[in-house]
């Protein structure tokens, strides 16, 4: 299959979807404009074809992709495993400048990557001027020679940081995780090299790394977290690139310092499988700096009564974390020492902490930025913390230590705080115009940062009942709102750091307070019932209306004559339509033996319930096959919401009248939209009644 970068980009978002596309869609995923997806999409041509994948364009419509999933599935992993990309991409290109300088250290002229990426020598001098910052922060240094070219200078073990550093930054190291303890047979490397891990390594090395480590079955690597398990992998795999292009690492005092303890064993193990896998001679300083890396990676569990596994003594580390907690929170202090999980974590996570810091090895957060945005009074005091263990260690603490520190003490702080207290969940409102457009989002983000601390529903202006009111604690909404009985947040739309402080302090708040009792009686709640009851039901009967169409039309294009109908906004449109489509999929809803279609679903493009009836303009039976010969279609729709018990009940009552009251079924069949809405209502008050009853 031969397609262009961006033409693989936009295939890979039509996958991911889909579904029906509009180009504007299309445009605005990839980051184009519609005339470029436009231009693109003419060169597909027959590139599907050896997938059985087959794309399809209708005007008013969109464009998707028709074929099996199993083809889909396959087709989206062989993309996602290209190596190609859009030199006029100037973030991506100075990404694989970066990489192709990291790859060897030789002198290279600027010809050499201006033919490489296609691109002017005057482009690629810019792109050298805004990396060198990215390498010089990794103590690398880019030097130009009038008539020779460009090199980079640096030491090996700071060229050797700066690859594991690229690959932390800009690759998807999922495929390494997903490899934990496979054996031989393990073919997910393909992903691995898809990654840009491949452009970085020679050959097949990582595949042949894991399979020479997974050989050794030791108990040591079986243990490791997957975070340590990947970097020891990438380590090592580095390290034998490196030295198959001749290119070794300095002895220094420390590493002769080293005990031949059991991690320096497991070392030695790992380079004699290697040596035997690559056929290279591998130096007592790699050993050492293999035996580092065992020593500063996480285990899932921790041994103290193990022979020779832990070279800190327990005793020192409980007086540095003892030291730790005071510094933390001395109020609190006391009843964090009795927190049993919390002192063996965090004594767990300080022996290879100390030994990573001791021997300057960075470790990467990938949650950092998440930490200090979500717990910043933990973080600081963490922060802290850390400055005890610095001072103990002697060296300086980074962020990213910190950050892991930030867990141990955060979640201590939980269980502290839960003991302390009645902590219970938060009952929130979120509250937009609608409440399906930008409360959605709202609740998606809110629902990322405080998970199960708060339940949450959305809800439009118009939907805050006195009901409503009191179920929740208080609300966040993105609107203007004066109601002096509510407990009220209004927010940016798109939820700030501020915005999400403010939120976090009253879930804090709400979460000690008892969950008010309710003063209603059973009698009062009934009330309530009945009268969300009765408003539902005239809503439907007020909005209740005939439409007729045309006999030609089609089965879709009936759904976006409804979706079109039942909201003037296009967002909503397209839910309504999917929701309808996707309910027909489970089981058609044409029953033929009756005369009628009934296409009811559960949709978020709708915010009340409805009842349509769609005919033909002459009443005879609709022409597209698909109808069977009918010549009726009833739509019901029911908004997502707290009413959809009752809504359901409501719609669920007309369905069985319809097989049930054949005079009913007739005068939707034929009568006009005044008799339509009055046997609708004799139907409706009989329901009522019912429930009265009941």
């Amino acid at each position: 299959m031969n397609l262009t970068p961006r033409l693989e980009k936009i295939m890979t978002v039509m996958l991911k979807e889909n579904r029906v596309l509009s180009v504007k869609e299309l445009a605005d995923k990839i980051g184009v404009s519609k005339r470029t997806v436009q231009r693109e999409l003419e060169y597909l041509g027959t590139g599907l074809q050896e997938y059985e994948i087959e794309f399809v364009s209708k005007t008013g419509k969109g464009v998707w992709l028709e074929g099996s999933q199993e083809n889909k599935v396959r087709l989206l992993s062989d993309l996602e495993c290209t190596d190609s990309f859009d030199v006029s991409d100037r973030e991506e290109r100075r990404k694989r400048l970066t990489l192709e300088i990291l790859k060897e250290k030789g002198l290279k002229k600027l010809f050499y990557y201006a033919d490489q990426f296609k691109v002017s020598e005057a482009t690629i001098s810019s792109d050298l001027d805004a990396i060198s910052g990215w390498l010089s922060g990794h103590q690398l240094q880019i030097t130009r020679k009038p008539g020779s070219g460009i090199e980079v200078e640096g030491t090996e073990e700071s060229y050797r940081k700066a690859i594991r550093s690229f690959i932390a930054e800009n690759i998807n190291t999922q495929a390494i995780r997903d490899s934990y303890e496979v054996d031989d047979s393990f073919d997910g490397m393909k992903k691995i090299y898809g990654t840009g891990i491949g452009l970085l390594l020679k050959d097949d090395i990582l595949k042949r790394v894991v399979s020479c480590i997974s050989s050794l079955e030791d108990r040591r690597v079986l243990t490791l977290t997957e975070n340590s398990y990947v970097g020891l992998v990438l380590h090592i795999s580095i390290a034998i690139n490196r030295i198959m292009q001749d290119e070794y690492l300095e002895n220094s005092e420390k590493l002769e310092e080293l005990p031949e303890d059991e991690d320096y064993e497991l070392a030695v193990k790992i380079v004699e499988v290697l040596e035997e896998e690559f056929d290279i001679d591998i130096p007592d300083a790699e050993t050492a700096y293999i035996c580092l890396h065992i020593k500063g990676a996480k285990h899932q569990n921790i041994e103290w009564n193990g022979t020779g596994t832990v070279e800190i003594k327990r005793k020192e580390l409980i007086g540095l974390v003892n030291d730790m907690i005071n510094t933390f929170d001395s109020t609190a202090a006391f009843e964090l020492k009795q927190d049993e999980d919390f002192i063996q974590g965090l004594l767990a996570h300080l022996q290879p902490t100390v030994i990573r810091l001791v021997n300057d090895m960075a470790i990467v957060n990938p949650v950092l930025e998440d930490i200090k945005a979500t717990y910043p009074d933990t973080f600081e005091k963490s922060r802290k913390a850390a400055l005890i263990l610095g001072n103990w260690v002697g060296k300086e603490v980074p962020e990213s230590e910190i950050g892991f520190l930030t867990i141990h003490f955060g979640a201590a702080q939980v269980r502290l705080e839960g003991r302390r207290e009645n902590i219970r969940q938060v009952h929130v409102g979120i509250v937009c115009a609608s409440g399906i457009g930008i409360s959605r989002l709202m609740l998606s983000k809110l629902e990322k940062v405080f998970k199960e601390r708060i339940k949450m529903e959305t809800y439009g202006k118009n939907d805050i009942t006195p009901y409503i009111a009191g179920k929740m604690d208080f609300f966040v909404t993105s609107i203007a709102m004066t109601n002096p009985d509510l407990d009220i947040i209004q927010v940016n739309p798109l939820l700030n750091g501020e915005d999400v402080e403010q939120i976090r302090k009253k879930v804090y708040e709400y979460e000690r307070i008892p969950r008010k009792q309710q003063e209603e009686s059973k009698f009062s709640v009934e009330m309530e019932e009945v009268t969300i009851l009765a408003m539902q039901i005239k809503t439907i009967l007020k909005e209740m209306h005939l439409t007729k169409v045309s006999e030609t039309i089609g089965f879709e294009e009936l759904l976006i004559a409804v979706s079109e109908e039942m909201s003037p906004y296009m967002d909503r449109q397209d839910l309504i339509r999917e929701d309808m489509q996707q309910r027909e999929k489970i089981g058609s809803q044409v029953f033929a033996e009756f005369g009628f279609a009934l296409i009811h679903t559960r949709t978020r493009g709708v915010i009340k319930p409805s009842f349509t009836v769609y005919r033909t303009q002459n009443q005879k039976a609709f022409e597209d096959p698909y109808f069977k010969g009918i010549g009726v279609v009833l739509v019901m729709l029911l908004p997502m919401d707290e009413n959809i018990k009752i809504n359901s009940e409501i719609l669920g009552f007309i369905s069985s009248t319809l097989i049930e009251d054949y005079d009913f079924l007739m005068t939707l069949s034929e009568g006009d939209e005044e008799e339509i809405r009055s046997a609708l209502s004799k139907v409706l008050r009989t329901f009522f009644h019912q429930y009265l009853e009941r």
